[in-house]
């Protein structure tokens, strides 16, 4: 992967956002679910704006907001939300740009990922939910279904470039995003809720996030590379010669503006 070069900018403009901003994130969330209980959990909406970032064409908020937190959403009314939203999308916008080479690089995107199993495992054994802790998401699972959530909402500014190579690029990306839309099948290793917690999370599930995190740089350089899609021009179809002229003056097209 050739990343875009970077910006002037050593940190995004209004700095990342701190674990009390995603609380509060969370918590505005909550209250909306009270409302409507279709409104989707924060690493979800993390997943949609990764995509929103990515896209080829900028797409207006009066657009985006009805997608995700439906048609009754008032962002005057929540402004705090909106405010930590876009502070994320500069703070992603920013780390996609950087010319990052590892994940352990301080400057790479990480997805606002939770490890639902392994905060579950984690509680005493009495206060876990009943039924199968395999039926929780996976690790970053809920972040690719906002991800791939945002792609099928607007096809057409998704759909392959016509250039061979960018295709297979754009395609690859894709597919290594619903990879991880699927559930992770591997062998628990480790845990990414507290570091010495109950094993969650396979050592297949880190490398196909890791995959899915260069699949969002990928995309990202693809579409800022190719710039904003440009529809071609279609002539109107000229009217025949016997014809009334679309002008309106009554008169047959030949006799007058296609006179000549």
């Amino acid at each position: 992967m050739t990343p875009t070069p970077p910006s002037a900018a050593t940190a995004p403009p209004s700095g990342p956002l701190t674990p009390e901003d995603f609380d509060a994130l969370d918590d505005e969330l909550d209250l909306l679910r009270q409302q409507d209980e279709e409104i989707p959990q924060w690493e979800f909406c993390e997943g949609f704006l990764a995509a929103l970032v990515c896209m080829r064409r900028e797409v207006p908020p009066e657009e985006y907001w009805p997608v995700l937190l439906g048609e009754d959403f008032r962002p005057m009314e929540h402004m705090e939300f909106v405010w930590r939203w876009r502070r994320r999308w500069q703070e992603i916008a920013f780390a996609l740009d950087q010319p990052v080479d590892v994940l352990e690089d301080e400057r790479t995107y990480h997805p606002e990922a939770i490890d639902t199993r392994g905060a579950m495992l984690s509680l005493p054994a009495e206060e876990r939910i009943e039924g199968d802790i395999a039926s929780l998401p996976a690790y970053a699972q809920v972040w690719a279904l906002g991800f791939m959530y945002a792609v099928e909402s607007w096809p057409e500014d998704w759909l392959p470039p016509r250039d061979p190579e960018g295709a297979q690029m754009l395609d690859a990306a894709l597919q290594d995003i619903v990879a991880l839309t699927e559930d992770d099948a591997g062998l628990p290793a480790l845990s990414m809720y507290t570091e010495d917690g109950p094993p969650s999370v396979s050592n297949e599930r880190l490398d196909a996030l890791a995959a899915g995190i260069w699949a969002v740089y990928d995309m990202r350089q693809l579409w800022r590379s190719l710039g904003p899609r440009v529809d071609p021009v279609r002539k109107p179809e000229e009217p025949g010669r016997n014809d009334p002229c679309p002008c309106g003056s009554g008169k047959k097209y030949k006799k007058c503006h296609g006179a000549g």
